[in-house]
């Protein structure tokens, strides 16, 4: 007898088990970290997503000058985004999303 049986097992036990851990995990979660000189905050709870870049005095930045926003739908969900000289805000919500 091969190693081979005892491989396809093992893997089709982790495939089943990594399905059970993902079903339970919480779809909610958040991140802080930096980009360069820039802090970045990222937080997203079921449908809702939200970035947020603050550069000190604009260094860093990657997106256009000036101050501006823009509101758009992609699909089911809406997105806001605003931007200034040294802060960025991102904010996606999707609705018709049933994750009760």
């Amino acid at each position: 007898m091969g190693i081979k049986p005892f491989v396809g097992a093992f893997l089709m036990f982790a495939s089943v088990a990594g399905l059970a851990i993902a079903g339970d995990r919480d779809d909610k979660w958040e991140d802080e970290y930096r980009d360069g000189p820039c802090r970045v905050k990222e937080v997203s709870d079921k449908g809702d997503y939200k970035l947020e870049v603050k550069c000190p005095d604009g260094r860093g930045r990657t997106w256009a000058r000036g101050e501006w926003k823009d509101e758009y739908w992609d699909g089911p969900c809406r997105v806001k985004v605003e931007a200034k000289r040294d802060e960025y805000k991102k904010e996606v919500k999707c609705e018709g999303r049933d994750d009760g």
